[in-house]
């Protein structure tokens, strides 16, 4: 009985996470193409903000929204609405894009 009710607690907490997320990336247009090339540099400061080396992180950024035309929401994380920003991997099989 315990089992269960955690479970819909959580199922719960889970539809309203993906609520919330569609809703976001509805919101603000985000995905490849959406933006212009003079909204980079205000995208990629805010997603930047936070970073420990944020030279080095505006100078990714600014790459991947070249390329891209779109930057991820947030300091970190919801890289899955910008798919080429998301794919783009290093030689190294890591994420290009901050």
């Amino acid at each position: 009985m315990a089992n269960l009710k955690l479970f819909s607690v959580l199922l719960v907490f889970l539809l309203i996470s993906m609520l919330a997320t569609e809703t976001l990336a509805r919101h603000y247009q985000y995905g490849n193409g959406t933006l212009k090339i003079y909204q980079c540099p205000g995208r990629c400061a805010q997603r930047c903000s936070k970073a420990r080396k944020t030279h080095e992180c505006m100078f990714f950024c600014m790459k991947c929204c070249r390329k891209c035309l779109c930057v991820p929401p947030g300091t970190y994380g919801y890289k899955f609405l910008c798919p080429c920003y998301n794919n783009w991997k290093t030689k190294r099989n890591t994420s290009k894009c901050p």
